[in-house]
């Protein structure tokens, strides 16, 4: 065997190996780009588009993609400040909502969600409206280690309300997720406590890092490393005891990211990670559960 054949046979070798690539259940979709490796919330409007934002570190900008994770076009916010960006939720009327209340270490006093009509977004600078809130159950900033339950990286819009889920960081890990909910109106609230689950008691796995529901508000999905799971027969005032169904993606990334595309699909985005991530997929659900 010359070495052409020998480098040739190789190369095709190679390209095979790489149209393998191993996603799971994840159906791949595409690539963000570089600039884009903290992908921290994404929601689809009514309109097909799809937007996403990143988290703290991060540009105050909400970015218009495709559905190949390229970006469409990117529109800088007015009267936002990403001090730690971790999810986005659309309402039904196309108003978009960004939850800037990452709080690592649970002494954050300025949660805010910032709303941006859907006017707005035909603008180059869109203006941001705020609405301030606070967990009535946060006594110290930092509480103590077993009570770092009041970070938050998922939430999504439902009937003039925001749904938050919190991400919990206690230790030892209690595995508690505490729900509240927000009303749509400017100003400062105090949040509702709704009550508390929990998902299982794993840290890389049961911390909530995103949440949508589904259109017709029967099904909530929430996201952590590798897993998907969906509440049902829940109450939206009360979510101390809702029915969960687990899905083990059996791909551990770091998924940051979840939001419904139709009845029965998600759209899922993990961040980038030393060796793999910054991707777009879809899941099928097969069916509700």
């Amino acid at each position: 065997m010359n070495k052409w054949a020998f480098y040739t046979g190789l190369l095709l070798m190679m390209q095979s190996c790489a149209q393998q690539a191993y996603f799971g259940k994840l159906e791949y979709l595409g690539r963000f780009p570089s600039q884009l490796s903290e992908i921290s919330g994404i929601d689809m409007d009514k309109e097909g588009k799809l937007w996403a934002i990143e988290d703290n570190g991060n540009k105050d900008v909400l970015y218009q993609l495709d559905l190949k994770g390229n970006p469409v076009k990117k529109l800088k916010i007015e009267n936002a400040k990403n001090g730690d960006w971790e999810d986005l939720t659309i309402s039904r009327e196309g108003t978009v909502y960004i939850g800037d209340f990452g709080n690592n270490h649970n002494d954050r006093k300025d949660l805010v969600i910032y709303r941006i009509p859907k006017e707005q977004l035909d603008k180059k600078t869109p203006k941001a409206l705020k609405i301030k809130f606070y967990y009535p159950q946060q006594k110290d900033f930092p509480p103590r280690k077993s009570e770092l339950l009041f970070d938050a990286e998922g939430f999504f819009h439902w009937n003039g309300y925001f749904y938050v889920f919190t991400k919990n960081r206690s230790r030892p890990y209690s595995g508690k997720t505490l729900a509240y909910r927000v009303p749509d109106k400017k100003g400062e609230h105090k949040a509702e406590f709704l009550g508390e689950f929990t998902l299982c008691t794993n840290q890389d796995h049961c911390s909530v890092t995103g949440a949508d529901v589904s259109a017709d508000g029967k099904t909530i999905v929430l996201i952590g490393y590798g897993f998907i799971y969906l509440l049902t027969e829940f109450d939206f005032e009360n979510f101390s005891s809702p029915k969960v169904t687990t899905v083990d993606l059996q791909y551990p990334t770091q998924i940051e990211s979840v939001c419904f595309l139709g009845e029965n699909t998600l759209l899922i985005a993990d961040e980038q990670s030393k060796t793999k991530g910054r991707n777009l997929y879809k899941y099928e659900l097969k069916s509700k559960p």
